[in-house]
Order: structure tokens, then C-alpha cells, then sequence
């Protein structure tokens, strides 16, 4: 059974910085793109950044050089590193996973396995 939790998220005030966890169980970690999303109260989910499973990422153009998206294979946990926080980086954050590739997938949001999210709330 394929089981993603994160862990991590908080209340910091903009220009802080948080590291968001997500251990990953039940499947061949490796084998598997892995990205994070955020929702903020009232807008649509999006994603933020993600690791495909030849180990190239790519980041949302919001994030970009703030963010940084890695993994521990060994721990099968997969971080998201949040620097220079802004408060519209408030949301509820999810880690998800698929077996495809991430591409499409990922860009259309249709990625199989989802975590329950964390919540990162930062204030001006």
C-alpha cells in the first residue's frame, strides 16, 4: 500500500525558511516521479516543483531560486527546502507520486498517489 506523509510545515514570517518532508512507503521509490503541490484558500492546486525518475527537476517559475526540491533514496523521503518565504507561498503543501514519468502527469496534476498535505502559513 503506497503511503506518502508529510511533515514539516508551520507558521514563519516572510523571509523565513522551512523544509518540507514526505516519506514515501510501499512502492519502488526509485521508480517513480515525485513532485510537490500547493493549494492556497480559494485558488486552484499547483504544483511547485518535482523530481523526475531519471533525477532531473524542475520548479514552478514562482519558486524558482527560492525552492529546492531533493530526495534521500536511502530514507525514501523526498524535501522540499522553502527560502526567502513570501506570504502568497501560504498554502496547504502535498506531496504526490507516480510511476510515469512526470511530464504530463505532473502538469496536469493527475498524479496517482497523494499525501494528506501540511500547511504552511507565512505572515508579513
Amino acid at each position: 500500500q503506497v503511503q506518502l506523509v508529510e511533515s514539516g510545515g508551520g507558521s514563519v514570517q516572510a523571509g523565513g525558511s522551512l523544509r518540507l518532508s514526505c516519506a514515501a512507503s510501499g512502492f519502488t521509490y526509485l521508480r517513480y516521479c515525485m513532485g510537490w503541490f500547493r493549494q492556497a484558500p480559494g485558488k486552484e492546486r499547483e504544483g511547485v516543483a518535482y523530481i523526475d525518475k531519471d533525477g532531473s527537476t524542475a520548479y514552478a517559475d514562482s519558486v524558482k531560486g527560492r525552492f529546492t526540491i531533493s530526495q534521500d533514496n536511502a530514507k525514501n523521503t523526498l524535501y522540499l527546502q522553502m527560502n526567502s518565504l513570501k506570504p502568497e507561498d501560504t498554502a496547504m503543501y502535498y506531496c504526490a507520486a507516480d510511476w510515469r514519468y512526470c511530464g504530463g502527469t505532473y502538469s496536469k496534476g493527475n498524479m496517482a498517489y497523494w499525501g494528506k498535505g501540511t500547511l504552511v502559513t507565512i505572515s508579513s
